[in-house]
């Protein structure tokens, strides 16, 4: 199988990354701040709306020992892929080994669209079709704290608890990690089109150019967008030392370069299409996916986290209160915590990996990526990557439906 992506992220460099990410709650990643690094919250939950007192559910009966399939709901471009583009390795070697059959879903394309489309079905205990669901920290942590999914039977996930990175463990959104286990994380940050636009970036204000004007993408995952624009504005999003009047300045640029016709569009994953049918330039995304798209795309795309800092984030595995496949979804859990298979992972994806010794294992797979700075993050990197503080409910619900009503969602 071909690689797509750089390594995963030294274990030193990852335990540094996320080390600074425990100090206090934050959103994605909950990665808080390790004082200017704004790491720590990597790991801490917010409040957010909806997120009121646990809902009276009860977990569906498990039907794993008898009924071999999986359903999982995941983001485009996050798990690897063969070279005809329908069949993944790693599912199919599980498969192999487990008899359990995969169906595997793109099927999130952002955390707030995600939960819009299920969060009545979960709400009421009912089956959405999905017995693993992929969300961001923050949102994982509000669905932990609604009671819609199912506790996880560490027993069953000897490879998690082994391997997974220690400072990742010990997150506040999900203590103990009872509820949820680490898919992938990595960064917000611009990219431009080298070919087209020679001139590159430095800092988010440098995609107001005239010259991008029509040609710029922007993510619908509020938490990175504004993160960006308060960075670059001077604000210090992992510090409880901002409040209203800083995200509303923030807002304001954000509205005038929709307004204006500058921003092209502000939406999930699908910013990707517009970067290769050269509709957009340049613009707000995520790490991986530019490294995944310069692998198909003869490497038109330069990544870099702005001068002013980036975002950082994971994502996470959780299983549906309604599912009755949590036995085999912890197998699934565990069999990606074992460092060859997260390294073949890695390799596609391109994302900071959560597994110790899959830094080791790349070797054998593509040595070439054991160094890629967007998978083992170097320390320059780890001082500009921030994760937004916490979110009271009252913010979180106020931020969200001014982003919303910004970006014309």
């Amino acid at each position: 199988m071909r690689s797509r992506r750089p390594a995963p992220p030294q274990d030193p460099l990852i335990r540094a990354l996320v080390s600074a990410q425990l100090a206090r709650p934050s959103r994605r990643s909950v990665l808080a701040g390790a004082g200017a690094v704004g790491l720590s919250a990597f790991l801490a939950a917010c409040g957010t709306k909806g997120s009121g007192s646990k809902a009276q559910l009860t977990p569906a009966q498990d039907l794993s020992a008898s009924v071999k399939e999986l359903s999982w709901a995941n983001w485009t471009l996050y798990l690897d892929v063969d070279d005809d583009g329908k069949t993944y390795p790693s599912l199919e070697e599980f498969t192999k080994r487990t008899g359990i059959k995969v169906g595997y879903s793109e099927d999130v394309d952002g955390n707030d669209t995600y939960y819009g489309k299920v969060q009545g079905q979960l709400s009421r205990g009912q089956n959405i079709g999905r017995d693993i669901i992929t969300l961001t920290d923050w949102m994982a942590g509000r669905l932990i704290r609604q009671g819609w999914v199912q506790e996880l039977d560490h027993a069953q996930l000897p490879h998690v608890d082994a391997n997974m990175l220690e400072n990742l463990k010990k997150v506040d959104f999900d203590p103990g990690r009872k509820h949820s286990v680490t898919w992938q994380t990595g960064y917000a940050g611009i990219c431009w089109n080298k070919a087209k636009y020679p001139k590159g970036l430095r800092t988010v204000s440098d995609l107001w150019s005239p010259e991008l004007k029509g040609r710029v993408t922007a993510l619908d995952e509020m938490r990175d967008t504004m993160g960006l624009l308060m960075l670059d504005q001077g604000t210090d999003i992992s510090s409880a030392d901002w409040g209203d009047e800083q995200y509303e300045t923030a807002l304001d640029t954000l509205n005038r370069q929709v307004q204006s016709g500058q921003i092209r569009k502000v939406q999930g994953n699908a910013y990707k299409e517009d970067l290769i049918s050269g509709d957009a330039l340049a613009g707000i995304v995520w790490s991986g996916d530019i490294t995944q798209l310069n692998f198909e795309h003869d490497d038109q795309w330069e990544f870099v986290i702005p001068e002013a800092g980036g975002t950082l984030w994971s994502d996470n595995l959780m299983v549906p209160m309604a599912s009755q496949q949590l036995g085999n979804a912890q197998k699934l859990m565990d069999f990606y915590y074992e460092p060859e298979i997260a390294a073949q992972v890695a390799a596609y994806v391109n994302y900071i990996c959560p597994v110790q010794g899959a830094q080791q294992a790349m070797e054998k797979i593509d040595p070439e990526l054991m160094n890629n700075p967007l998978i083992f993050p170097t320390e320059a990197d780890l001082k500009k990557a921030y994760v937004f503080r916490a979110l009271t409910p009252g913010e979180e619900s106020d931020y969200t439906d001014k982003f919303q009503t910004a970006i014309g969602a």
